[in-house]
């Protein structure tokens, strides 16, 4: 069974998945948010078809380790996430994850338009892999 990461913004989900060992973080792709409940008919097509039982959501925090907004708005999208699917889910620190995966994909000479559309996918990978490692 693998691991996801989630990037849980308001525009848009970062979906990243482990390797079968649990070694490795690939980014999957970035769900377009309109509604809860097509967010979550996605989610739960990803979960099944990746052989997912476990999720690593990125909890934003403040600087100072408080929960801000955006915090609480990932922590109600994870009790709808407990309602409906049968998998172990961790809060993960996020901060600064979108920070790292910017100057990444800046350093890679990706175009503004390109990293607008992959950037919370490669925040999903980076909490995800983080999380790996720290498993180790």
């Amino acid at each position: 069974m693998r691991t996801m990461g989630l990037d849980v913004g308001d525009k848009t989900i970062g979906i990243s998945v482990s390797d079968l060992m649990g070694w490795t973080a690939q980014g999957v792709e970035t769900i377009r948010r309109t509604n809860l409940k097509a967010d979550y008919k996605r989610l739960g097509e990803l979960i099944k078809e990746k052989e997912v039982s476990k999720l690593v959501v990125g909890l934003p925090k403040n600087m100072n380790g408080t929960l801000g907004p955006q915090g609480e708005k990932v922590l109600e999208f994870v009790e709808g996430i407990k309602r409906r699917f049968k998998v172990e889910i961790v809060m993960w620190d996020e901060r600064l994850t979108t920070v790292s995966a910017e100057k990444m994909l800046i350093g890679a000479d990706v175009s503004r338009k390109k990293r607008k559309k992959v950037i919370d996918m490669v925040a999903a990978n980076y909490i995800l892999q983080g999380y790996l490692d720290a498993q180790k």
